[in-house]
């Protein structure tokens, strides 16, 4: 016991050292912030504040780390980019009309590499082959489709 009070920065030094182990074994990022916590004990040792002030001013890092800090950095890493897989990564792609597509008669258009039915998104428009169409939606294995030329004002 003697030794932690004779080396009090030092104690605190492997407490945080000692909780960021831990923190990589949970990946929670609580302990992270209580071993930040244990750093700021471990600067208020080596200023020479009393042991009960450093214990405090440890708790009030942690406590302070846990409550602000950590909802950011939480929220940073569980926010990323949307993944899309299937069919649905060709929504809002642009494809090459193969086969003349009219509200009544799928017609074929080439996206991604790859043939696919289509019908007009509106059912009353009909759409040449080489027009370049943008595709709204899949549902199945057709494409609902508009052309690019009657977006634009």
């Amino acid at each position: 016991m003697d030794w932690i009070r004779d080396h009090l920065w030092e104690t605190w030094l492997a407490l945080s050292i000692a909780l960021g182990v831990a923190e990589m074994f949970s990946l929670d990022l609580i302990l992270a912030m209580l071993a930040a916590g244990a750093v700021v004990g471990m600067v208020a040792a080596l200023i020479g504040l009393p042991v009960v002030v450093q214990v405090l001013v440890a708790l009030g890092a942690s406590v302070a780390m846990v409550a602000f800090v950590r909802p950011a950095f939480v929220k940073r890493l569980h926010s990323g980019p949307e993944l899309s897989l299937g069919h649905g990564k060709l929504v809002g792609t642009r494809g090459m009309v193969t086969a003349e597509i009219t509200g009544l008669t799928p017609g074929r258009i080439k996206i991604g590499g790859e043939i696919w039915s289509a019908l007009p998104y509106d059912e009353h428009l009909r759409i040449a082959p080489g027009e370049t169409v943008e595709v709204f939606e899949i549902k199945g294995a057709t494409a609902y489709v508009h052309p690019v030329g009657t977006l634009e004002p």
